[in-house]
């Protein structure tokens, strides 16, 4: 602590990541990347941008990122003034909570979900209410029902993979047509549905949306916003007064690319989610406990070993899983789908850490 601090940093409580680990080989399945890399054509783009010289570097990027909202709006069927395009899902997020939900009534999230919205909630001053899901860690939507400056809500929700219908989505933004309903569906490509269909019924509608899981991008940092052209506005707005000029170069011919090669999205996506179903099953046959996910990670958890030192022996060995030390979950493991190999490993290792328990 430093007595230039502002009045508020002492104050916050930062959201902490996902291990990186500095090892060679290490089975990563704490931060729920793709295992699989992104279309060729994303390097191919990324290789003709920089041409011989790299002389466009030296040229600021588009600030509206034109191309990339009209490529992406194309994808969803909408107009790209519908589309925002900030660093990562993240940014919009915070975007979001300075345009568009900063009210006198409190924000309304689940007790159990990304736990950003928290710490972007005290960055900002926005009160906000946690609702609790259910013991099958399901959002109720009828718990919503309450006096609120908007709702926000992971779909499919985080750490635990759970989906909602979209039906309940839409039954959900129908009700609270006074405030801003934001769906943040980072993980909706593995087995999700996505309220974009949705934006041009309801204005109070915004989704969140992300190139880092299904299209392999987490390295370039690109994310969306999808809603009512006044709600985007909200955004560019605040975007505008902040940093003009979010997305570089590169970053935008990457997502370019990757939409526009959506069969190889298909099948990533595809492989995961048969992954996800695999190592479901292999972790039931020990013994798990694995809540249905539609996302590209699991949440699971063993009555009879503890979720904490499981991580820790795991990690000895190597392999790294995510604990988080939280009511209700901290007996809970997240785990992010890797390669059939890497499942494989993860299994075979949590059978030698069971024999090591009995012995």
């Amino acid at each position: 602590m430093s007595r230039y601090w502002s009045d508020i940093v002492s104050r916050l409580t930062p959201y902490v990541p996902g291990e990186q680990p500095a090892l060679a080989h290490p089975v990563k399945l704490n931060t729920n990347e793709n295992p699989y890399p992104p279309s060729p054509r994303v390097l191919a783009a990324i290789r003709h941008e920089l041409g011989d010289s790299a002389e466009s570097l030296r040229l600021y990027p588009d600030p509206t990122a034109r191309k990339l909202r009209e490529t992406v709006a194309a994808h969803h069927g909408i107009r790209a003034e519908q589309v925002f395009a900030g660093n990562g899902s993240d940014e919009v997020l915070a975007l979001t909570f300075q345009a568009l939900l900063k009210h006198d009534k409190p924000i309304l999230f689940p007790d159990i979900t990304y736990s950003f919205y928290p710490t972007y909630a005290r960055l900002f001053e926005v009160d906000y209410r946690t609702l609790s899901v259910d013991d099958a860690f399901a959002i109720r939507v009828d718990d919503y029902v309450l006096p609120n400056g908007g709702v926000l809500l992971p779909n499919p929700n985080a750490p635990t993979g759970h989906p909602l219908p979209l039906a309940e989505i839409e039954r959900l933004v129908a009700r609270h047509a006074e405030s801003v309903v934001v769906v943040d569906e980072a993980y909706v490509d593995f087995g999700g549905q996505s309220a974009v269909s949705l934006i041009d019924r309801y204005p109070n509608l915004l989704v969140v949306q992300t190139v880092s899981k299904s299209r392999s991008l987490a390295g370039m940092r690109v994310g969306f916003a999808f809603g009512n052209a006044a709600l985007i506005e909200a955004l560019t707005r605040v975007k505008d007064s902040f940093n003009s000029y979010p997305l570089d170069r590169l970053a935008q011919v990457a997502a370019i690319a990757a939409y526009e090669d959506d069969a190889w999205f298909r099948n990533s996506c595809a492989k995961v989610v048969a992954s996800r179903e695999r190592l479901s099953a292999g972790l039931t046959a020990l013994g798990f406990n694995v809540v249905p996910s539609g996302a590209n990670f699991v949440f699971a958890r063993h009555e009879g070993y503890d979720a904490a030192t499981l991580a820790a022996r795991l990690r000895d060995k190597e392999i790294f899983v995510r604990h988080f030390k939280a009511p209700r979950i901290d007996q809970h493991l997240r785990i992010s789908i890797g390669t059939d190999a890497e499942c494989d490993t993860l299994l075979d290792a949590l059978q030698d850490v069971f024999r090591a328990y009995v012995g």
